[in-house]
């Protein structure tokens, strides 16, 4: 700050008379002062009206205008830094913080959360589940922006194949979305499992594709997985509903899972070839690892040797909590908090499952980078061990214990509560994507 007695006694000199050669010389830095002063501000303002916000521009134009991304200034990137040590991010290494500011929607604000996931409205009685987010170790994991993802997904179709997880994930997202617009579903199927939903401001369309098994199944169970008799699985051969479909989206997240876990009779060639878990039926136990290993490998060289040319986003399959019993015998998850690091273990199951994803992967991006196939692996299996409190448990159902404190009530250990633990995977699925785009 300039003190005001030193700034009378400046005025009070400039008024004294100078040397002329002083007086010359000061006239002449006084000169090129103002004229650089003048350059330097018409510069700035010819520069400054060239700025236009991507947020500023009206919707209905970026879709008339172009279907390119919004200009993402990665020195400025608001979905999270790279790591620490400037080497990519592991997203999938990390822990559960505590997140005081809770969910972004809930059971009020969003009308596609199903009735099974839809904790609140069932009654649910504690809310400590919702005020969790994922923490990778070496960067940092911004919260997902409905906003920017719309915005950068303007004329794009998405694609979502799988099970019912997948179905809990794309409502997760829906939900999400439901912020900045809401969608409006344009299909569906007989049995209401595979919809297709469109967001008419960005002309950007999602859906999700029922395909548990990825490959041609036979299988009769009812709403509560109970099976009439085993599934038949043909080996050799894709799911006709999602490959007839996969070369119109932009974006896929694919996943097989524990469907494969049911007992199932394994065809090759139209002929039977064994079995997982026939026990009467006179056929060789080839275990859920044959068919599982089999189906992804068909899966993936699919995807290697197709002509796709948008992202494919691999997620290998989320672990259950059900303690004292399983789904069908009894199996509870009464825990209200995560897990930290080392707390718990995979069981030999859900280890052996991973580990098969993972070698299939790994040789599949071997290949598929050769051949200029965008794939990237979406490693939600060991983030999803740690919250055994995000489930739905008894409250799949609607106040299970209303009319007996003691009831004997089935429990959903599998899937997740909405809001929940799974609204962390599209914090995952939105800075993949967008640094996919930037590296392009």
């Amino acid at each position: 700050m300039v003190n005001k007695g030193s700034m009378g006694t400046f005025s009070e000199s400039l008024l004294k008379p100078w040397p002329f050669s002083k007086h010359k010389h000061v006239l002449v830095k006084l000169a090129v002062a103002l004229f650089l002063m003048g350059l330097a501000f018409r510069l700035y303002s010819s520069h400054g009206e060239a700025i236009t916000p991507v947020s500023n521009v009206p919707i209905s134009s970026q879709i008339e205008l172009s279907s390119d991304p919004p200009a993402i200034d990665s020195a400025n990137d608001e979905n999270g830094g790279g790591s620490e040590s400037g080497e990519k991010c592991d997203l999938f290494k990390g822990e559960w913080i505590y997140d005081p500011s809770g969910p972004h929607y809930t059971n009020e604000s969003c009308q596609v959360i199903e009735d099974h996931q839809n904790c609140m409205s069932n009654g649910r009685p504690d809310s400590g589940y919702l005020y969790w987010r994922w923490k990778p170790s070496s960067c940092n994991l911004s919260q997902f922006d409905g906003k920017r993802f719309l915005e950068n997904m303007v004329n794009k179709r998405w694609g979502f194949i799988g099970d019912s997880i997948s179905r809990n994930h794309v409502q997760s997202l829906l939900c999400l979305l439901s912020k900045v617009e809401s969608a409006t579903e344009i299909y569906h199927d007989e049995e209401y499992k595979s919809k297709t939903w469109h967001f008419p401001s960005f002309n950007f369309t999602l859906a999700v594709i029922w395909s548990p098994f990825l490959i041609k199944s036979v299988s009769l169970e009812d709403i509560n997985g109970v099976s009439t008799s085993e599934n038949k699985l043909y080996l050799d051969v894709l799911d006709t509903k999602w490959i007839t479909q996969f070369d119109s989206f932009d974006y896929v997240i694919i996943s097989g899972g524990k469907w494969f876990l049911k007992a199932g009779i394994y065809l090759e060639n139209n002929t039977v070839v064994g079995c997982h878990y026939c026990p009467g039926k006179n056929l060789t136990e080839l275990g859920f690892q044959y068919s599982y290993e089999k189906a992804l490998k068909l899966v993936l060289n699919y995807i290697i040797n197709s002509n796709h040319k948008g992202l494919i986003l691999f997620r290998t399959s989320t672990p259950d909590h059900f303690e004292k019993g399983e789904w069908f015998s009894g199996g509870t998850c009464k825990r209200t908090v995560p897990f930290k690091n080392g707390e718990i273990s995979m069981t030999d199951v859900d280890r052996i499952l991973h580990r098969i994803e993972l070698e299939v992967y790994e040789k599949a991006l071997e290949e598929g980078t050769a051949k200029g196939l965008r794939l990237e692996l979406m490693d939600t299996t060991q983030l999803s061990l740690l919250r055994p409190d995000g489930h739905p448990g008894p409250y799949r159902q609607f106040y299970p214990f209303a009319k007996d404190k003691n009831a004997t009530v089935q429990n959903d250990c599998l899937h997740w509560c909405l809001p929940g633990p799974i609204d962390s995977w599209n914090d995952i699925v939105m800075k993949i994507v967008l640094d996919e785009r930037r590296s392009r």
